[in-house]
């Protein structure tokens, strides 16, 4: 199966996505993938795959990340959020979604889901809460991706030099080759500044979904067992599981867990 790209301009942000082809099983039925912070849809390749004899499947990348605009004007929340609404709207055959989102594409999803209820039917938050965060951590970020020697040499320079862990590979995986070497599809000021909202706690947010939710945290990942039952007690009813023996990537450190629950859930009647 191959996954198409596609892309729609939304003022002057060129959002750019892979899709599958609509499902003859289910019909209209879209599943949206929204990656995390210097991610992009590529990563979801594997889960696009798993899903698409299903379902209808979109991986966005978000702006600021893979092949949409890599330098928008706009960085907040809601820039992040009426952009997804408007692939939704234009992808998924005027139907609600379900939305899968991963991290700060998590925490998108959420919002999108409290903002833009008729957009969302099924939504998964895969190492996702509403708490925010230091405004600090932002710019700790922002300073990482700075680091960076660029450009690389070739992606396995890329993986060698940054470590090797699943976000690495995914990203080395996605590098924009130049004539000049192998490049990140985002800039650090850009990561920063989208940080910096999404550090903003989002509890009315949170506890105004009205979708059917499962919330998936990793043994191993960024959110105590304290900050995740504080995220549940917010919203009664939310489901919730955890994945054993992997960190904050756990879609890419153990893809046949992850579709296990995901498919269970989005399948279930």
């Amino acid at each position: 199966m191959t996954l198409s790209r596609s892309e729609l301009q939304r003022g002057e942000v060129t959002l750019s996505w892979l899709e599958s082809p609509v499902s003859r099983k289910r019909g209209s039925s879209t599943v949206v993938l929204l990656h995390g912070l210097a991610g992009s849809a590529t990563e979801w390749i594997e889960t696009a795959e798993a899903l698409a004899d299903e379902f209808h499947v979109v991986a966005l990348d978000l702006r600021g990340h893979g092949q949409s605009s890599r330098r928008p004007a706009d960085t907040t929340r809601r820039g992040y959020v009426e952009d997804v609404a408007a692939v939704i709207s234009a992808a998924s055959l005027g139907s609600p979604a379900h939305v899968v989102g991963q991290s700060m594409g998590g925490h998108t999803a959420m919002l999108l889901a409290a903002w833009h209820p008729h957009l969302v039917d099924r939504l998964v938050l895969l190492e996702a809460t509403a708490a925010g965060f230091d405004p600090s951590g932002a710019k700790r970020l922002g300073d990482y991706f700075r680091s960076w020697t660029l450009p690389f040499k070739s992606r396995a320079a890329a993986v060698e030099a940054l470590g090797g862990s699943s976000f690495v590979q995914a990203v080395s995986a996605d590098l924009e080759e130049r004539q000049d070497g192998f490049w990140p599809r985002f800039d650090p000021d850009v990561m920063e500044a989208t940080m910096e909202f999404v550090s903003e706690p989002r509890w009315a947010e949170w506890g105004s979904v009205a979708s059917r939710v499962l919330t998936v945290f990793a043994e191993n990942g960024y959110f105590t067992p304290e900050e995740r039952r504080a995220f549940l007690t917010a919203r009664p009813g939310t489901e919730s599981c955890e994945l054993k023996g992997v960190g904050h990537d756990a879609h890419l450190e153990d893809p046949a867990a992850w579709l296990s629950i995901l498919i269970e859930f989005l399948t279930r009647s």
